[in-house]
């Protein structure tokens, strides 16, 4: 127990600016191990996202509350997801070769891809989330906590089902997870099912209903078909064009997860609402 809270403890360090006790130490084997552990440090991210939200809403107005609630998350894991989508973007959105890729994603410069990506997925998860939040701001902060948490679940998959397909020697200069046993997929996967089912009861508790209908029961689903045909799409895209994966394509999986994680959470709550309406 002592080792899985070590792990997870590194898990935190590792996407946020957190930094983990020293009692914690560190191995380099833990880096591999701790992803099991990312889909909780994620909740914890958009449960202070959530915090932020909500404390927001009681000071301004709607679109403030879920624009400080972004860069509350963003702050708080020093944009590490986001400037993988970046890299990423520059380094496949165009028409390049697999190592002008993998050289481009290495530069620290950003590109017109990269900006362009960033501007429009921050966009739109501003716009799910105030959209959520017009419908229910305890809907749209339950959406946040679980988008953060589950998102960080299809990575964990990611590696488990495709190969590194980046620099062996960058790698072990930079710390990366770059391998990922069944049983550590397992754990992750279980994380989300139980994160999912405490959404569940809290939705049940705050009585989050559209008459008879269990709203966040059927948002909940279609946002796990959703991150999962998603970064199934996105499993194959990778081995296609990179072999497998990077670390900064891990980043991408991430924050394209959560967005359709939050995109699935709005379509299915305003469908649901608009026919019990």
């Amino acid at each position: 127990m002592r080792h899985e809270l070590r792990l997870f403890l590194i898990a935190v360090q590792f996407l946020t600016r957190i930094p983990a006790p020293a009692w914690v130490g560190f191995d380099a084997a833990w880096l591999n191990q701790c992803v099991r552990h990312f889909p909780l440090a994620g909740a914890c991210v958009g449960l202070v996202g959530a915090v932020a939200f909500a404390l927001g809403l009681a000071l301004f107005p709607l679109s403030v509350a879920a624009l400080l609630s972004m860069m509350t998350t963003v702050w708080l894991t020093g944009a590490f997801h986001e400037d993988g989508l970046a890299d990423t973007c520059d380094g496949l959105g165009g028409a390049v070769s697999r190592e002008r890729s993998l050289k481009i994603m290495k530069d620290s410069r950003i590109g017109t891809y990269g900006a362009c990506a960033l501007m429009l997925v921050l966009g739109v998860k501003a716009a799910a989330l105030i959209e959520l939040a017009h419908l229910h701001p305890l809907l749209a902060c339950l959406a946040l906590v679980w988008g953060h948490a589950a998102s960080r679940a299809a990575p964990v998959w990611l590696m488990w089902v495709t190969p590194y397909a980046g620099d062996p020697e960058h790698a072990r200069t930079k710390p990366l997870a770059t391998q990922v046993r069944g049983s550590d997929v397992a754990v992750a996967l279980v994380w989300t099912v139980l994160l999912s089912i405490l959404a569940w009861l809290a939705a049940g508790w705050l009585d989050l209903r559209v008459d008879e209908v269990d709203l966040v029961a059927w948002t909940l689903t279609a946002a796990c078909l959703s991150i999962a045909v998603t970064t199934l799409l996105a499993a194959l895209w990778l081995r296609k064009r990179l072999g497998g994966f990077t670390g900064d394509t891990l980043g991408a999986v991430q924050q394209v997860a959560e967005i359709a994680a939050l995109l699935a959470w709005l379509a299915v709550a305003q469908a649901l609402a608009g026919s019990h309406g």
